[in-house]
């Protein structure tokens, strides 16, 4: 059970290494973009291509979908980047359900571990199997495996090395519960775990009070999805624009917090500390392009700021 190109990994894995998958469970088809095609999930993309029956419900309790799943006779179900199961769902398999978490549990539950883990700059990440239980990502947990977080690390850099981490990881839960050598351990709950929320407008924007190296971390937390933002003045016109990559100097100066200063090539906006660089923008309409080549077609003004 699973949608984005996350799950294609996992499920690539366990198809390669020869697992019987009976079913594929993705979300259904939506339509998108001008046109209103239906656009198809990455998960149905790989399954069909394969071979694999596919089932798409937009309701998990639905009657005819339960007696679906049920005939499909599975006796373990893979949960990677779906939804939440309704028990009657979760319960149904010999085995049970298990979930791939890509963040080291109890630590960073939530949708958006990833991207979290990078934007809090911890050092390490990882991915943890468990099973599932009523609340989200809260089961007992049956594997875990880590990895350091590198320097320069973005959400997409990150990703793709969870996703290789955490199809391993799959492999050898199913391998283990195939044995029958499971041996699980309770999640504890502190006050201070960190956790992960769905992104939405009002957390990815920049706040430029910030130190410059936590701005810095924002924007490859978000980078390539779904971006950082912030709002640009240029004399009286107000622009959001997306930021794709930055760098940061921490240096001393006497710039106003949010002041743009701009050479031939280069785009740096003021903060407390020093000033985030911009290599990579995007302003509403146009393509996403380098600052240099940005330049060549845009001049802020001597007042231009970040807001």
């Amino acid at each position: 059970m699973g949608t984005p190109g996350f799950a294609v990994g996992v499920l690539s894995k366990l198809v390669e290494e020869k697992v019987n998958v009976v079913g594929v469970i993705t979300a259904p088809d939506r339509p998108a973009g001008r046109g209103r095609k239906l656009n198809t999930s990455a998960v149905k993309d790989y399954a069909v291509s394969q071979g694999l029956t596919v089932l798409q419900p937009t309701n998990l309790k639905n009657e005819d979908f339960l007696k679906e799943l049920e005939s499909l006779n599975a006796n373990l179900q893979i949960v990677v980047a779906f939804r939440m199961l309704p028990k009657v769902v979760w319960q149904m398999p010999e085995y049970g359900t298990f979930n791939l978490h890509a963040s080291l549990l109890p630590e960073y539950r939530g949708a958006a571990p990833i991207n979290w883990a990078i934007i809090n700059q911890e050092e390490k990440s990882g991915v943890t199997t468990f099973f599932i239980d009523e609340k989200i990502d809260t089961g007992a947990i049956l594997l875990s495996a880590e990895i350091p977080i590198e320097e320069r690390e973005t959400a997409g850099t990150l990703h793709d090395k969870l996703m290789g981490l955490g199809s391993k990881l799959v492999l050898d839960t199913v391998q283990l519960i195939e044995n029958n050598a499971v041996t699980t351990h309770i999640q504890k709950d502190a006050k201070d775990l960190k956790e992960a929320p769905k992104l939405h407008p009002e957390n990815t924007r920049i706040d430029w009070s910030q130190p410059v190296e936590k701005i810095d971390a924002l924007v490859r937390g978000l980078s390539p999805y779904p971006v950082a933002w912030t709002k640009i003045k240029n004399e009286e016109d107000i622009y959001k624009v997306k930021i794709y990559v930055s760098d940061f100097e921490v240096v001393n100066h006497d710039e106003a917090i949010g002041s743009i200063v701009t050479s031939k090539k280069t785009i740096k906006i003021a903060v407390e500390n020093g000033y985030l660089i911009i290599k990579v923008l995007q302003f509403p309409g146009k393509r996403k392009m380098d600052a240099a080549s940005f330049l060549n077609g845009f001049t802020f003004a001597k007042n231009a700021k970040a807001l």
